[in-house]
């Protein structure tokens, strides 16, 4: 017996890629839908074996949606297909019992997998996504890593603040202030003192005033 795929997105186009897919290697798509409550009331009908859902949608998004499937039938196999490589997205779709995530750009060998080894009760995320969010949490350790005088120098950079300023300030030598300087931009990893502004203010690192 064929498995049993439902498609949730909001672009014909895309649907119909993924359909075109699926169906050639095997698998039954019974149902499409371009929003959450579209999804919502097929799934009154139709029981489909994995559901392939987008997370930005008009009318319901992603994540709603899967809270009120799960909430309904928490052995729904669904898997979620996003363009976000957002850590935030990842841990909440986590927290709802969510068992797979790949992104848009994955390739067809990959949503493959992934289908099979979440209709089969088993976890798939995409490797990019996984490699990010690691990627994402040694750059916030290295953040973490800043000294309380490494923080008052790079606030001060951020305030416009020349090295001799910044060494008056903070009545510390300005062989002092490079060394400070040179720190920061290794462990914000910023090629220039421009990128770690940038980065600092993005990070909420310094104050803006």
């Amino acid at each position: 017996m064929k498995t049993s795929i439902f498609i949730c997105d909001d672009h014909q186009l895309f649907r119909d890629g993924i359909k075109c897919i699926v169906t050639e290697n095997g698998y039954e798509v019974i149902g499409e839908a371009s929003n959450g409550k579209d999804l919502l009331k097929k799934l009154e009908t139709e029981q489909p074996d994995v559901i392939l859902l987008d997370i930005a949608m008009p009318e319901m998004d992603g994540y709603e949606t899967a809270k009120i499937i799960l909430e309904n039938n928490p052995q729904q196999h669904i898997l979620i297909i996003s363009a976000s490589e957002s850590e935030k997205y990842y841990n909440d779709f986590i927290a709802l019992g969510i068992r797979g995530y790949i992104l848009k750009n994955s390739s067809k060998h990959e949503l493959l997998s992934a289908i099979q080894k979440v209709s089969s009760g088993e976890s798939y995320f995409s490797q990019s996504l996984l490699l990010n969010i690691i990627k994402n949490k040694d750059a916030q350790k290295r953040t973490n890593s800043l000294t309380r005088r490494e923080k008052e120098v790079l606030q001060l950079i951020c305030d416009g603040y020349s090295n001799g300023d910044i060494s008056e300030s903070l009545s510390i030598s300005p062989r002092t202030v490079e060394r400070h300087r040179a720190n920061l931009l290794r462990k914000t990893q910023s090629p220039n003192s421009v990128k770690m502004v940038l980065s600092a203010i993005q990070k909420g690192l310094v104050t803006v005033s």
